[in-house]
Formats: C-alpha cells, sequence, structure tokens
C-alpha cells in the first residue's frame, strides 16, 4: 500500500474541492493530476526537500513524492540559514521546493497539453519510506524520524471511516507542514471526504475570521494556539463560532486553565485532547468529547482532574508503563511510557528505538488511573531533582497559571551544590516576583515552591509551540531573579 491511495480514493468520491489556500480550491481529482506530473520530475531524486508553509502546492508535492518512490520531507523554513542548511546538507542531490517552486507545481508546462503521466501508478511497497520529519530538537539535535507508507496508511484505517464527512464539512489546518499533524490532518481529511482549508501562519483573529468566513467545522491546535485564541475572546463571551463543531489540540501539554477556558469560549463546539508523537504516526490516545463534558461539570475531583490527561489509547494501539529498569510500573505509578502498535515507527535514520516485542520508549513519564485514562507528567529530561526527590515541572506550572497574573510558566531545574538542583519558575505576565513565590508556597510543598521567580517577555518555543527548556536553562541570568 502507499499513501497515494487516499488520494486516489478521494479522487473516486466527487468533484468537490478537497484543499483550499488564499482563496483558490483544489479537487482531489486535480491535486492527483498535478501530483502525477511533480512525479515525472522527482522520480530518481533521492528525496523532495519541501521548505515552505501551508500551501496548495503542499499535498501535490507529498504525493507527487510517493507517486515517485522518493521520501517527502517537509522542512522548518522557520530555522535558522545554518540549521537549513546542516539539514539540507543531509539529503545531497535532494529536489529542493521553496515558494518560487510552488506555483508550477500546481501549474506544469505539460498539464496546458494533456497530461501524459495519467498513467503514472504509485509503487506499492508499504514498507518504503513516506516521509522523513526532523523532530523539534527540545533537548537536542534535531532526529531525522521515519515514517513508511504503512505506519501512516495503519493511523487511517484503523481510527477513521471512508467518506465518512458532510458535504460541507471543512477542517482549518494551521499547524505547520513539518509538524506531523499537518501530514496526518492532509491524510485524514481527504479519506473522511472533509475540505481541507490552510492558513499559511497562525494569528489567532485571523484563525477565527478564517473559521467564520470558510464555515469551518473542525480544526486542530497546538496548546499555544488555542491559548491566543482564548485570549481573543473575551471572558464569559461565546467565541461566534457556530461552525465549529470539533475542535482538536495537541502536540504539547495543554494547561488545564487554557482548556477550561475554551471550553467556555466554544460552549457548543467537541473538544478532543490528542496526544502523539512524530515517531508514532500522530495520535496515540485521546481524550474524547463526552470525557471533556463529564470533567468540567463533576464535583468528583477524580473526574475533573480527567481534563489533564491525554485520554486513552486508540484502536491498535498497546500502553504500557515501566520503571528505569525496564519493568512493568506498579498500578498507579508514575513510569515511562511506552506504545506499540501498526502505526508506531520508533525508527530515526540509521536505527531504530523499537526493543525486541516492539515497544517504542516515548521519553514521557506518565501515569494510568484504573480506567485506563493516561497522565503525562512531562518529559523524562525535564525531571528536576532537589535534595533526592523526583518533581515534575507540570504540577507547579499548573498551580502557577492559576495565578491571575500569569499568562505562560515554565519551571525549570538548575545546578545548586546544597540541593543538587533548585527550581527556577520563569513566568510571563505581570506581578511581583517574591508575591508569586509566596503564593505558589501556599498551595505547594516547601520542596515543590520555586526557589527563583523570573519574569520575561516570552517564553522560547519551537514553531509548533514546544517549550525550548535547555534554552532556558542556557540563557538563564539569575541576576534579574528573586532569590527565596
Amino acid at each position: 500500500m502507499n499513501i497515494v491511495m487516499t488520494l486516489e480514493m478521494a479522487a473516486s468520491a466527487g468533484e468537490r474541492a478537497a484543499v483550499t489556500s488564499d482563496g483558490r480550491s483544489l479537487t482531489a481529482a486535480r491535486i492527483l493530476g498535478l501530483a502525477r506530473c511533480a512525479a515525472d520530475r522527482f522520480r530518481g531524486a533521492p528525496a523532495v526537500l519541501y521548505r515552505a508553509p501551508n500551501h496548495l502546492a503542499y499535498p501535490v508535492a507529498l504525493f507527487g513524492a510517493a507517486l515517485a518512490g522518493v521520501p517527502f520531507v517537509p522542512l522548518n523554513y522557520r530555522l535558522g540559514t545554518e540549521q537549513l542548511a546542516e539539514i539540507e546538507g543531509r539529503h545531497p542531490g535532494a529536489v529542493r521546493l521553496g515558494p518560487p517552486d510552488l506555483d508550477e507545481l500546481l501549474d506544469p508546462p505539460k498539464a496546458a497539453h494533456g497530461t501524459v503521466t495519467d498513467d503514472v501508478q504509485a509503487p506499492w511497497d508499504e514498507d518504503a519510506v513516506a516521509v522523513i520529519l526532523y523532530t523539534s530538537g527540545t533537548t537536542a539535535a534535531p532526529k531525522a524520524a521515519l515514517l513508511r507508507h504503512r505506519h501512516l496508511l495503519a493511523y487511517v484505517l484503523n481510527t477513521l471511516e471512508f467518506g465518512s464527512a458532510g458535504e460541507g464539512d471543512a477542517a482549518l489546518v494551521a499547524v505547520p507542514p513539518y509538524h506531523i499533524a499537518g501530514l496526518t490532518n492532509l491524510l485524514s481529511n481527504l479519506y473522511t471526504g472533509r475540505r481541507v482549508v490552510y492558513l499559511p501562519g497562525f494569528d489567532a483573529a485571523d484563525w477565527l475570521t478564517t473559521v467564520r468566513r470558510e464555515k469551518v467545522t473542525h480544526a486542530m491546535l497546538v496548546p499555544t494556539m488555542l491559548a491566543r485564541i482564548v485570549e481573543q475572546v473575551a471572558d464569559g463571551a461565546d467565541a461566534g463560532t457556530p461552525t465549529l463543531r470539533s475542535l482538536a489540540y495537541g502536540g504539547a501539554r495543554a494547561p488545564r486553565v487554557v482548556v477550561e477556558k475554551a471550553l467556555r469560549a466554544f460552549p457548543d463546539t467537541d473538544f478532543v485532547n490528542a496526544y502523539g508523537l512524530t515517531e508514532t504516526a500522530s495520535s496515540i490516545a485521546v481524550l474524547g468529547p463526552e470525557d471533556h463534558r463529564a470533567a468540567l461539570a463533576a464535583t468528583d475531583p477524580a473526574v475533573r482532574d480527567r481534563l489533564t490527561s491525554v485520554g486513552r489509547a486508540l484502536p491498535g494501539v498497546e500502553i504500557a508503563l515501566r520503571i528505569a529498569s525496564g519493568e512493568p510500573c506498579p498500578p498507579g505509578q508514575t513510569g515511562l511510557v511506552h506504545v506499540r502498535g501498526e502505526q508506531i515507527s520508533g525508527e530515526y535514520k540509521g536505527r531504530s528505538a523499537l526493543d525486541a516485542d516492539g515497544w517504542f520508549p516515548t521519553g514521557d513519564l506518565g501515569h494510568l488511573d484504573a480506567d485506563g485514562y493516561l497522565y503525562i507528567e512531562g518529559r523524562a529530561d525535564d525531571t528536576i531533582i532537589r535534595g533526592g526527590e523526583n518533581i515534575a515541572p507540570a504540577e507547579i506550572e499548573d498551580i502557577l497559571l492559576a495565578h491571575p497574573g500569569i499568562r505562560e510558566a515554565a519551571v525549570i531545574g538548575v545546578p545548586d551544590e546544597e540541593w543538587g538542583q533548585r527550581i527556577v519558575a520563569v513566568l510571563v505576565g505581570v506581578g511581583d516576583p517574591e508575591e508569586v513565590r509566596l503564593w505558589a508556597k501556599s498551595r505547594l510543598r516547601t520542596s515543590k515552591t520555586p526557589d527563583v521567580v523570573v519574569f520575561r517577555p516570552e517564553l522560547p518555543r519551537t514553531g509548533t509551540g514546544k517549550l525550548l527548556r535547555r534554552t532556558l536553562v542556557a540563557e538563564l541570568d539569575t541576576t534579574e531573579s528573586t532569590h527565596a
């Protein structure tokens, strides 16, 4: 099988618009024809590098590469010149696509004289590499994660029903094309028959305007985007997006306070928290709409706390927790999250991270409750060890975000001769550092109270909203902080 199958099935289902961007639209049949032309150009190359924002030509380039049997590599165009050059240097001889090249993909010279490439068929090697995605590199240099056709199709076929979307359904995609969600949103929406509406960049006000103008029914956001949108809506007000039926968020931890505000701003919208990684070909667990509604209305703290969970495993995915030695984690205790299933790649260029039984270590710490709900406590590398106690930054960050003056919070550990590490809270918002520290102290154990509080204009993040903790550790200037 090949991911082109999703496009061919969509093309057979009718002539309605499949993708919209900047006021222009393409049907699935037109994308398929253009992809066949692109395949002529790509065939024989070692890879196709896509270095541009969301664009009408993105699906043409993706499926053109698949038809040519060539890996597709969407790059983070926001990276610095040196970083981009280093990654591009890993693919000598590759076809490079930037903004000047995209219009030609939409209007190839041969197309005006009839497509002589209509008989181009996808190579049906399901084990071939379909896409190479570079991880965001929040704790190390970016790694090349390999996703084979069978991984991506397993995600689509195991979780979705072909042609299940309504005639007017439209999905707004604001995540960039180098994010795993940008890729799987395209495949999923084509397969279900939902029109994809692309935003080339994210702006909260523009996002709301586009939802209303395009009558968007479904959308996916990373938590920082969701937070910006909520800020655009007055407290207690309705966002005014009557067509929006479903809103998924994921890609990073979503603060509970942001989720609660969003549920109030979009009262008639179904919310889905999706947890996944690049190496797992998108989502592996979801917290569904009914879970969100039940948690928001609950008086039982255990049920309400499910707003901080990522839900339960998707069909075809197994989740297991292990302690540091690799043994199974005792019920209810924190362990390293491992996943297994057909969609799990766990493969990087030159090596596989899967163990002998096919389990992939995600690098995330978490725990499962009695009903199988998974709670992610943060990256294992982010754990603060203070006086021999392991402390998850997420717990402290959630407390700090409940402070009325705090918009964003990041908690890190920095070296300390006496305690091993001391806790530093880096905040965006307004307030007195000592007042905030004492406010947090009244709600946390002493051992978890920040030793240092720092205010900054913004937090360093990747283009997809992931917090760059290592950057904070490297940049922290304690002369601007208030000590305990």
